[in-house]
């Protein structure tokens, strides 16, 4: 079914094809070339990250951090359980055993109040995902991490240009990761990183990305052959990828202008019509600024949100709904996951709903989403 107004529309920018003709004429395709290195240098510019090592996916760069927790199988990793699979499947794939965190009511993120009662003697690690990109409570997280020393490690997939009382997210773990998949604010179609704050980690991390081998330091003249020194995988990103994120990252200002006017028009012009009817919209905590990656509604059943869905639907304009709780997922009950253990995650897994949100999403079919959504009320009577 095609909608007049879709849930995403890619962002490009205007020298991106450019960019991907020079990157075709430069005889480098492969990852690890100019391209890479200049988005590498832009990511550090922008978050104040130690060091960033681009990666085919944000999954890639997770099991990058899987590896380098280092733990034994049967270990544990704290892992929200509203997120995309990746956040635990990554840990899981390295025989490590995610146990799932609730989320707050608010914010949808980790609810920090909850972590440290999960910490046990196996625990080794902690990914905080900042959803939407509205930062976790990072002082408490990074207390509890510290405490217990354990890696913190953010899932930063919404969070690139966000930040928490000032400083960027993904530089406060250990290790941090970014998405540039189609949904997200700058995009390669996929692609992802690593932003590694830990110095120690940095040359493990580049062996990790290439396939387990210290390449890295031989194209910096450092040792004059290279070989196989550790385990790792193909988690390079392409130089066509590279180039294509090269001309979005130098176009974020306009990017980041336009999608902070979009986030703002929903939320000023929904916000007497959300309290009217008993929908909240998700907040802001002070200290935390948000890149405007999506926005969503908390609808006050299930039913009301498949009924919203259904019927901006009918009016060609699609909405959708988001993560199913990982502890009630077939693999998240194997892990010990059962329904009751993460309740606010599987309540307001039936209630959210996102709605159309991309850069140039127009002013007209901003109109005609905002006026729909109000219609709905009354449509329903």
């Amino acid at each position: 079914m095609t909608f007049r107004v879709p849930f995403n529309r890619p962002t490009t920018a205007p020298a991106a094809a450019r960019a991907v003709t020079d990157a075709l004429s430069s005889g480098r395709l492969s990852g690890n070339g100019p391209f890479t290195h200049r988005c590498e240098s832009a990511l550090e510019r922008l978050t104040g990250a130690r060091r960033a090592l681009l990666t085919s996916s944000c999954t890639a760069a997770l099991e990058i951090c899987a590896i380098l927790v280092d733990g034994a199988p049967g270990d544990e990793v704290i892992v929200p359980s509203f997120t995309f699979v990746s956040t635990a499947n990554a840990f899981a794939m390295r025989g490590l055993r995610p146990v799932f965190l609730d989320c707050r009511p608010d914010t949808l993120n980790i609810d920090e109040r909850a972590l440290e009662r999960l910490v046990t003697p196996r625990t080794r690690a902690i990914v905080a995902m900042h959803y939407g990109g509205v930062a976790c409570e990072m002082d408490a997280i990074v207390d509890i991490a510290a405490r217990h020393n354990l890696m913190l490690i953010e899932d930063n997939a919404h969070g690139l240009f966000g930040a928490y009382k000032g400083r960027s997210l993904g530089t406060f773990g250990a290790l941090a990761t970014q998405s540039f998949h189609e949904t997200k604010n700058v995009t390669c179609g996929e692609g992802g990183a690593l932003l590694i704050n830990d110095l120690a980690l940095v040359e493990r991390a580049e062996i990790a990305r290439e396939k387990g081998t210290n390449r890295s330091r031989f194209f910096r003249g450092q040792v004059d052959k290279y070989t196989w020194v550790d385990i790792g995988s193909n988690y390079l990103c392409s130089e066509l990828q590279a180039a294509l994120l090269d001309a979005q990252l130098a176009n974020a200002p306009d990017i980041q202008a336009r999608r902070r006017a979009v986030w703002d028009r929903y939320d000023a012009e929904l916000a007497d019509w959300c309290a009217a009817h008993g929908i909240q919209r998700l907040a802001v905590p002070d200290g935390a600024e948000h890149p405007a990656h999506l926005f969503a509604l908390l609808m006050p059943s299930a039913a009301a949100r498949t009924a919203l869905i259904d019927y901006l639907g009918s009016h060609g304009i699609l909405a959708v709904f988001h993560y199913i709780p990982l502890h009630l997922s077939p693999m998240g009950v194997r892990f010990g996951g059962a329904a009751g253990d993460c309740p606010v995650a599987e309540d307001i897994s039936d209630r959210v709903v996102r709605l159309p949100f991309y850069t140039d999403l127009s002013d007209a079919e901003q109109t005609s989403v905002i006026e729909t959504v109000k219609s709905f009320f009354q449509a329903a009577v």
